[in-house]
Formats: C-alpha cells, sequence, structure tokens
C-alpha cells in the first residue's frame, strides 16, 4: 500500500511536530488536524500541508475525506478529573470516522507496559485508547513506546534538570525499575515507517531502544554525557509518586499535574519483551547514550524544533521562566529608557561602550567581577576593545555575537560563571526620538547557576539602570 494522503493529528505536539517534516521528506501529502490552526503557522512546513481545523471529539467526515493513513498522537494526560474518559471518547469518535471513510490504516503511538500488570492511569489509558482504535476494524499499528529521549520531550526536561541542579538527590523506590528509553528520532523514524510500510502489519508492536537501565543508571548516564560531576542517590521508602511529582514540579518545567501522571507510571517496568518490531519496520534504535547526547546536542544549540509544552492542552503551556526553548530556565534583567536622542545618536553612542571608555557607572563594581573572572582563570577586563564593532571580537570579557546599525547590539559573556549570559540592546523609533530596551539574559547551568544569578542580582540593581540611564545622557548630548 502506498498512503495517497496522510492524516496526522497533534501535529502542533511535541512528536507530531516532528513527524510531519519528516512524512514532508518522504514526498507524502499531508493533511493536518488542528484545534488551533494558527500554532502551526510558525511551523517551517506549514505552508506545504493541508490544514482541517477541528478537533478528535468533533465532526471528521471532511477531515477524513480521501485519506489512506490516519495518524492518531492525541492525548489529554492531566487535564481535569474526566481525562481518561474524555480520551476513550475521542478514541472511539476517530476510530468511527476513520471507518466511514475507508481510511486503510491507523497508526497510533501508545505506551509501553505489561498488560498483565496493574499499570498506572496513564498507561492504562494508553493502551485502552490503541484497543478503542482498533476497535472499529480499521487496521491499527499501535507502536508501544516507553520514556522518549529528546531535546524538548517532558521525559528529557525531568531528567536534564534534575542531574543539572542536584548533585546528591534524595530518591525513591521506582529509581530501581527498569525501562527502556527509545530516542526522538527513533520514535519518529518508526511512526512514519508504520505509515509507509507495505507489509501486512497490524497490531501492538513494542519499541524501545537498544539499552535497558533503571531510572537511577539513566541519571548516571546523563551526568556522563553532559560533563557533570558524579551525581549521587539517596533512596528513601518514604518519597511516595504524589510527593515526588510535587518535587519534579518545583525544580523542572514540567508543571505538578503532568508530572504526577508521569511519575506514577514510573512504578511500572516498561520494557520490550518481543524486539521484532524495530527489525519489521527496518529502524536500528540509538543507545540511550548516543540518544542523551543527540538530545543535549540540539538543545546547546538552536534549541528544540518541538517541546512538550507545544502540545494545545493548559498543563502544557510555558510557565514565566520557560525560554523559546531549549535548553531550559532563562533569567532576564529588562530595561526600556524612551529618549529625545534619534536612533542613529543612541547607536552611536552605545557603540562606545567597554575599552578605555568602560561600562557607564558601577565602574568599580565592573573592576572588581574582572579581577575575580582573571583569578579563576577568565579573560578579566585587560582584552579591551577594537575602536569598530565587528561581530566575532572581543570586547573586554564579551564576545561581539550581533551588531546591526542602528537597531540592535548583543554580546555574549565570556568571564568564567556558572551558566551563559548575554547583553542586548534594541532601538526603536519613538514619538519625538527613540526608545532603548537594554535585556541581560543569563541561562544557568545546575544548582550553582541558579545560586549566581540570585547572588549576582543586588548588584543588578545598580549596574544596569545607572548603565541605561548614562548612555541615553551622553546619546542626547551629541550634536544631532
Amino acid at each position: 500500500m502506498s498512503p495517497d494522503k496522510i492524516l496526522v493529528t497533534g501535529a502542533s505536539g511535541y512528536v507530531g511536530g516532528r513527524v510531519v517534516p519528516a512524512l514532508l521528506k518522504r514526498n507524502l501529502a499531508v493533511r493536518c488536524l488542528a484545534r488551533t490552526p494558527a500554532k502551526l503557522r510558525a511551523a517551517p512546513w506549514f505552508g506545504e500541508v493541508e490544514i482541517a481545523e477541528g478537533a478528535v471529539e468533533d465532526d471528521l467526515s471532511a477531515a477524513m475525506a480521501g485519506i489512506t493513513v490516519a495518524i492518531y498522537m492525541v492525548h489529554a494526560i492531566g487535564e481535569g478529573d474526566d481525562w481518561v474518559e474524555r480520551e476513550l471518547r475521542q478514541a472511539n469518535n476517530f476510530a468511527t470516522a476513520a471507518a466511514a471513510a475507508g481510511v486503510h490504516r491507523i497508526v497510533y503511538l501508545g505506551g509501553l507496559g505489561d498488560d498483565r500488570e496493574k499499570l498506572s492511569k496513564h498507561l492504562t489509558s494508553r493502551q485502552d485508547v490503541g484497543a478503542a482504535l482498533a476497535g472499529s476494524g480499521v487496521p491499527v499499528i499501535e507502536l508501544r513506546a516507553g520514556v522518549i529521549i529528546g531535546s524538548g520531550s517532558a521525559s528529557f526536561e525531568m531528567l536534564r534538570y534534575l542531574v543539572d541542579l542536584l548533585p546528591v538527590m534524595v530518591t525513591p523506590k521506582w529509581v530501581s525499575t527498569k525501562c527502556q528509553p527509545i530516542s526522538i528520532a527513533d520514535a519518529v523514524a518508526l511512526v512514519v515507517e508504520a505509515v509507509t510500510t507495505t507489509q501486512p502489519i497490524a497490531g501492538v508492536l513494542e519499541v524501545g531502544g537498544a539499552d535497558v537501565v533503571t531510572y537511577a543508571q539513566m541519571m548516571e548516564t546523563y551526568s556522563r554525557c553532559a560533563g557533570l560531576p558524579k551525581r549521587f542517590l539517596i533512596p528513601v521508602p518514604f518519597l511516595t509518586p504524589r510527593l515526588s511529582s510535587h518535587w519534579i514540579g518545583l525544580v523542572t518545567p514540567v508543571p505538578v499535574p503532568l508530572a504526577q501522571e508521569l511519575v506514577q507510571s514510573l512504578v511500572n517496568e516498561v520494557i520490550v519483551k518481543n524486539r521484532s518490531a524495530c527489525d519489521e519496520l527496518g529502524v536500528v534504535p540509538l543507545s540511550l547514550e548516543e540518544a542523551i547526547n543527540r538530545a543535549l546536542q540540539v538543545t546547546r544549540g538552536s534549541g528544540a524544533p518541538t517541546r512538550f509544552s507545544d502540545a494545545d492542552l493548559i498543563y502544557f503551556q510555558p510557565n514565566e521562566l520557560d525560554p523559546d526553548w531549549a535548553g531550559g530556565t532563562l533569567f532576564t534583567d529588562r530595561r526600556v529608557v524612551t529618549t529625545t536622542a534619534s536612533m542613529e545618536q543612541c547607536f552611536s553612542e552605545l557603540s562606545t561602550i567597554g575599552g578605555e571608555k568602560g561600562w557607564y557607572g558601577s565602574q568599580f563594581l565592573w573592576k572588581i567581577r574582572g579581577v575575580i573572572d582573571q583569578l579563576i582563570g577568565g579573560p578579566g577586563l585587560r582584552r579591551g576593545r577594537r575602536t569598530e564593532l565587528r561581530v566575532g571580537d572581543a570586547l573586554d570579557f564579551w564576545r561581539i555575537e550581533e551588531v546591526t546599525f542602528p537597531t540592535h547590539l548583543r554580546l555574549r559573556a565570556e568571564m568564567r560563571m556558572p551558566g551563559s549570559a548575554w547583553l542586548t540592546w534594541n532601538i526603536e523609533a519613538a514619538d519625538q526620538g527613540s526608545k532603548i530596551i537594554q535585556t541581560a539574559t543569563f541561562r544557568p547551568r545546575g544548582l550553582f547557576g541558579r545560586l549566581y544569578w540570585f547572588a549576582v542580582l543586588p548588584f543588578h540593581q545598580f549596574i544596569f539602570p545607572t548603565m541605561l540611564q548614562k548612555i541615553v545622557a551622553k546619546a542626547t548630548s551629541i550634536p544631532g
């Protein structure tokens, strides 16, 4: 069977947002079912797909018309007391519509877990949804996966934050539970192969990565891949899943309602019993170490193309400290001043910052920071600067990342600190003058990064307002 047109649900979510471009690379026609089509407009592939507005609980006759294969990646985990019942209603409605439209196959990404054991509510619902989809008579390939390792996934962000932040962790008993994590790349590849395979495959296919590990071993592997010192885990019997979820909600970007459902699933062993699925679909799974290394590379680079908080659920919305992802929390100090000086005058004065001229006030504090930096092996303030601002040049203990006359200057810190920092100025036209927006941004690394930010925060109250006020005052005095 060669699919003529594929319907993708959950295209604004974590996995769905990566499946769509993978299907397009195969030159397949894709229609996305979206409750809020505007959420897809920022996707680079938006113009290459057909959009059907609606939700899986709606009338789907128009969305299903002409569809050969339908991909089901919708969930309501943790959203309200009746989320399990709602998931079943949605799956039944979807399956009925698919059967009525003559859809040839449904591909569903579900959850691993031995159904002969007492599973968590989350894993039970995942498997009940698979049974509901198959109940209409349309052949279903149900890919059951466990922990997904990828930049921006809820599981990976939980892992990353906990290990980054805490050199010593008091952990519940579930850290000794075995699991078989799978990389997001392999999960996407398996979904695509399930869509395009010409083999008469149907039913439940268990899929996982190359390694079976405990959650404690997964934390140790992450620590090693991230270049962190050894982490120490102290298991205690009284730390319940509910208490664990509140702790996770406190120190990670994963909201407590979602964390609670996920943590309750960690008491269940999620390993592949039948390993033939990856062979049948022609996917060789990555090792855990390779999956983590890939996720870290993306996290530290341009950021995750999709993230768990993209899903159209109220609990998955980013909180105020989450940046435009991924990698993690950003702290900012943002200040705005309007002046009668022109944009050109403001930028001209701003472009003289650093070197012999210094940093516009609080110079004593800047010098202390420079000396401390040198003592701990950083460049300090001695590097100075060139006369002209050029991308890539050193500017004291900063590096010039972006310069656009007369609107934008961004510096990246090269001083020694437990995290990464930027100092940015944007200049905009305003009535009878211009507006300068100054933003100091800090991405902490681990617990010490957060402690560092709060330790220097009092000094920011002197340094940053003084800097901006003096730039504006000097700019105003420049002949127009």
